[in-house]
């Protein structure tokens, strides 16, 4: 049996006197996450006006000096509203204040990205106490030490269509089907290796690079059993101002001082490619170590896609990161577009001249996802019009306007976005209600494209109830972890789960404490500290196998490989 669960609300007056403008901002996070979907009611009661002019009051009371911790690691905080023994009491320091720009009125009002990551920075005192849910024993968990943590494989070809192939999602959505269950989480999975293998030591000389070489990446993870083999790594750059997302090395000169490792192609072997229907092939996108830096960095401007009809316009950033190059860099003198595209038509035209029907699976996860729309977009104008397209994405942001879903639709690509409720990241860049507005006189309107599975954070007993952990909410690992548990809109939390609940605090805190799993327990052996043979413990060096080199760049025979 799960523990029982129940939503506490939390009563904001008890916030010290000094805290009202808290009172009013957590009042408002919360009616904008149970609300967003619900655009026209809200500003019907509202006003549009009065819903514009709450959200100034709210990054003014921000920018006014409201708990902001300066010093904490990862800028996107816990609010820490339960009852933490060890929670300080932070110092208030002003957020810096976005000047106004009267010709775009888009770019202070409007566009909220900027007051979104002020949000996201914010830290409330836990000075208030939240009764919880009575504690239960940890028998009720034990139960789930002893069996799989995985379901067994099932021969899922017969639906082919639905999974791989161009039919609808909404068939096997709601419910969730147990086979698309199982992709999804294998899909998640992957675009999770992105995170688990990339080298973010400060203190590595290939900080930034993936942590193993191709052959090694998917065994040294655990993720064998999908299935699939590496063929090409895919480096990125950007010459917008999303400086953030760039992991700088100290020792540059070791690899590359410009250029991020941001993901991987990989291949379905023969076995998984029987047990689908199909030969799959896989784009997986890396997001971000801190993705409130990134949102904060976010310029909010629509421009043209290239090769794309003139009204189809992107986020100026992610288009960046996904078409840059830098000539003094080994990994990034081709853009990721140029890398990833050139790999995708060479494999669908060997499969395709083996006379097998071929998928391509673009994933990612927050930023990973907005590559991986614009990633599938490109495939869709480019690969053989016989080969189905599809993206899949989780707690991913907005990418384009109205216009650029409908070329999507019009190139058969299949969009499948993974949200939760609670987590902001989705309802950026733009208005929390962008969905929903009369885009009469409009020029800055983002869009949603493809068919959306919503979770829901309150549905699993075992994560934290009556607190608003914004890294929890938007963490990959959550995500895997409610789709586990996902049934149906009004089906709660599956009794069947089988995933480990203990990835969810791999890097977060958001499981109960009566699971007794630490907080942010990922993390490799001796922090990557080994005894040389003079008995002295240093930082370990990589295997020849695991040392970035773009001289390798398709070099894996994909002929030659039987898995």
């Amino acid at each position: 049996m799960h523990p029982s669960s129940s939503n506490v609300p939390i009563d904001w007056t008890r916030q010290t006197s000094g805290c009202l403008a808290v009172k009013h901002l957590g009042q408002m996070i919360f009616v904008f996450n149970e609300l967003y979907n619900e655009t026209t009611e809200v500003l019907s009661l509202l006003g549009l006006n009065t819903f514009i002019a709450t959200m100034a009051f709210a990054s003014s009371a921000v920018a006014n000096g409201i708990f902001f911790s300066a010093k904490n690691n990862n800028p996107f905080v816990s609010y820490a509203i339960a009852n933490d023994q060890n929670a300080k009491r932070t110092t208030a320091k002003p957020l810096p204040v976005q000047h106004v720009n009267k010709k775009a009125m888009s770019s202070s009002i409007l566009k909220l990205p900027s007051s979104i990551s002020n949000l996201l920075h914010l830290h409330l005192s836990s000075h208030q106490e939240v009764v919880y849910p009575p504690r239960t024993t940890n028998s009720c968990f034990l139960i789930q030490n002893q069996i799989p943590s995985c379901s067994p494989k099932e021969e899922i070809s017969s639906l082919q269509p639905a999974l791989h192939g161009r039919d609808d999602w909404s068939p096997v959505l709601e419910p969730l089907h147990p086979y698309v269950r199982r992709e999804l989480i294998k899909y998640g999975e992957l675009a999770q290796a992105t995170y688990d293998a990339f080298d973010n030591n400060p203190l590595s000389k290939y900080q930034g690079s993936c942590l193993y070489g191709r052959n090694r990446l998917l065994p040294a993870l655990g993720l064998s059993h999908h299935g699939y083999f590496v063929t090409e790594y895919i480096y990125a750059t950007t010459h917008a101002h999303l400086l953030h997302w760039l992991v700088r090395p100290f020792f540059p000169s070791c690899w590359s001082d410009d250029s991020n490792w941001m993901g991987f192609i990989a291949v379905s072997g023969d076995e998984e490619s029987r047990r689908i229907g199909c030969r799959d092939i896989v784009v997986a996108w890396r997001g971000t170590v801190s993705p409130a830096e990134w949102i904060e960095d976010l310029q909010g401007k629509l421009e043209h896609l290239p090769q794309a009809p003139d009204d189809v316009r992107v986020e100026h950033g992610f288009l960046s990161m996904y078409t840059s190059r830098s000539p003094t860099s080994r990994f990034t003198r081709s853009s990721a577009s140029e890398q990833v595209m050139p790999e995708l038509l060479r494999l669908v035209e060997l499969y395709k001249k083996r006379g097998e029907e071929v998928s391509v699976t673009i994933t990612g996860h927050s930023l990973g996802g907005a590559l991986a729309l614009l990633n599938a977009a490109e495939a869709g104008s480019l690969l053989p019009k016989d080969v189905a397209v599809k993206a899949i994405s989780f707690g991913a942001p907005r990418v384009g306007n109205e216009e650029f879903g409908d070329m999507l639709r019009r190139n058969g690509v299949k969009v499948l976005r993974v949200v939760t409720k609670q987590d902001v990241v989705p309802k950026v860049p733009g208005l929390f209600f962008n969905e929903g507005l009369n885009r009469t006189g409009w020029e800055w309107i983002y869009e949603h494209v493809g068919d959306e599975l919503e979770l829901d954070a309150r549905a699993s007993p075992y994560l934290k109830n009556g607190v608003v952990d914004i890294a929890g909410f938007h963490g990959l690992e959550t995500y895997l972890h409610l789709v586990d548990g996902y049934d149906g809109a009004e089906g709660g939390f599956r009794a069947g789960a089988r995933r480990d609940v203990a990835l969810v605090n791999k890097a977060s805190g958001f499981l109960r404490e009566e699971l007794s799993i630490p907080a942010n327990w990922y993390q490799p052996e001796n922090k990557g500290m080994v005894r040389n043979k003079f008995g002295r413990w240093v930082l370990s060096g990589r295997d020849p196998e695991d040392i970035p080199s773009p001289c390798t760049a398709n070099a894996y025979d994909v002929s030659s490989s039987v898995m």
